[in-house]
């Protein structure tokens, strides 16, 4: 038969998934910036090359 102990400590797992969610994200909005980076210069690039397609 399991110990009686006292409840368990979940405030520790709440702040623990709020800081990986905020870590998650902060990864998540760094890569799109840089996918809308390479694509703006993709972009100026294809422009440049083929001026009479604008």
């Amino acid at each position: 038969m399991p110990k009686k102990t006292k409840q368990k400590n979940t405030k520790n797992k709440a702040k623990h998934t709020k800081l990986m969610q905020r870590k998650l994200n902060k990864v998540r909005k760094e890569k799109e910036a840089t996918k809308a980076r390479l694509k703006a210069i993709v972009r100026k690039a294809n422009e440049s090359q083929n001026p009479s397609d604008s």
